[in-house]
Protein backbone atom coordinates (compact mmCIF):
# COMPACT_ATOMS: atom_id res chain seq x y z
CA UNK A 1 0.00 0.00 0.00
CA UNK A 2 1.90 3.50 -1.55
CA UNK A 3 0.09 5.45 1.30
CA UNK A 4 0.38 3.34 4.25
CA UNK A 5 1.48 4.92 7.62
CA UNK A 6 3.37 3.96 10.39
CA UNK A 7 2.83 4.74 13.99
CA UNK A 8 6.08 3.52 16.26
CA UNK A 9 5.39 3.96 19.67
CA UNK A 10 8.54 3.00 21.97
CA UNK A 11 7.68 0.50 24.91
CA UNK A 12 11.47 1.14 26.26
CA UNK A 13 11.64 1.06 29.98
CA UNK A 14 11.30 4.40 30.43
CA UNK A 15 8.54 5.10 27.73
CA UNK A 16 6.95 2.62 29.58
CA UNK A 17 7.12 3.46 33.38
CA UNK A 18 5.48 6.73 31.80
CA UNK A 19 2.70 5.03 30.34
CA UNK A 20 4.10 3.65 26.62
CA UNK A 21 2.23 0.79 27.11
CA UNK A 22 -1.83 2.19 27.58
CA UNK A 23 -0.66 4.24 24.73
CA UNK A 24 0.23 1.05 22.15
CA UNK A 25 -3.13 -0.27 23.47
CA UNK A 26 -5.28 3.19 22.43
CA UNK A 27 -3.52 3.29 19.19
CA UNK A 28 -4.68 -0.68 18.47
CA UNK A 29 -7.92 -0.08 19.61
CA UNK A 30 -8.90 2.48 17.04
CA UNK A 31 -7.81 0.99 14.00
CA UNK A 32 -7.27 2.44 10.54
CA UNK A 33 -7.09 1.19 7.04
CA UNK A 34 -3.51 2.12 5.72
CA UNK A 35 -1.94 2.67 9.32
CA UNK A 36 0.41 0.21 10.62
CA UNK A 37 0.60 0.66 14.20
CA UNK A 38 3.88 -1.19 15.94
CA UNK A 39 5.72 -1.13 19.42
CA UNK A 40 8.99 0.02 19.34
CA UNK A 41 12.66 0.04 20.68
CA UNK A 42 14.18 3.03 21.76
CA UNK A 43 13.13 6.11 20.02
CA UNK A 44 16.51 7.64 21.71
CA UNK A 45 14.62 10.20 23.40
CA UNK A 46 14.33 9.35 26.99
CA UNK A 47 12.72 11.08 29.36
CA UNK A 48 10.35 13.07 26.92
CA UNK A 49 8.09 9.96 26.32
CA UNK A 50 6.21 8.21 25.78
CA UNK A 51 7.10 9.19 22.49
CA UNK A 52 5.17 8.12 19.47
CA UNK A 53 7.18 8.54 15.74
CA UNK A 54 4.33 8.70 12.40
CA UNK A 55 6.26 7.76 9.36
CA UNK A 56 7.09 8.78 6.75
CA UNK A 57 5.19 11.95 7.78
CA UNK A 58 8.28 11.94 10.31
CA UNK A 59 6.17 13.88 13.01
CA UNK A 60 7.32 13.17 16.53
CA UNK A 61 4.95 13.85 19.85
CA UNK A 62 6.11 13.37 22.73
CA UNK A 63 4.66 12.64 26.90
CA UNK A 64 1.34 11.39 24.61
CA UNK A 65 -1.42 9.85 27.07
CA UNK A 66 -3.50 7.08 26.01
CA UNK A 67 -6.75 9.28 26.45
CA UNK A 68 -4.47 11.65 23.99
CA UNK A 69 -4.37 9.31 21.30
CA UNK A 70 -7.54 9.63 19.68
CA UNK A 71 -6.88 13.22 18.73
CA UNK A 72 -3.90 12.37 16.69
CA UNK A 73 -6.37 9.44 15.09
CA UNK A 74 -8.76 12.00 14.14
CA UNK A 75 -6.38 15.02 13.24
CA UNK A 76 -3.45 13.84 12.47
CA UNK A 77 -4.16 10.10 10.60
CA UNK A 78 -7.40 10.87 9.73
CA UNK A 79 -7.71 14.46 9.03
CA UNK A 80 -3.49 15.18 7.80
CA UNK A 81 -2.92 17.70 10.17
CA UNK A 82 -0.45 17.95 12.99
CA UNK A 83 -1.54 17.93 16.43
CA UNK A 84 0.20 20.83 17.37
CA UNK A 85 0.18 20.94 20.86
CA UNK A 86 2.11 17.52 21.30
CA UNK A 87 4.86 17.93 18.75
CA UNK A 88 8.08 17.06 19.62
CA UNK A 89 9.66 20.76 20.05
CA UNK A 90 13.19 18.91 19.36
CA UNK A 91 12.10 18.48 15.98
CA UNK A 92 9.66 20.33 15.36
CA UNK A 93 10.09 24.03 16.45
CA UNK A 94 8.98 25.77 13.65
CA UNK A 95 5.77 23.69 13.61
CA UNK A 96 2.35 25.37 14.87
CA UNK A 97 2.89 27.25 18.48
Amino acid sequence: MPNSRCVRVCQNRTCRKQGAKSVLAAFEALPIPGVIVTASSCLGQCGNGPMVLVLPDMVWYCGVRSNEVALIVEQHLIGNEKVTQMLYKRFHSGDGK
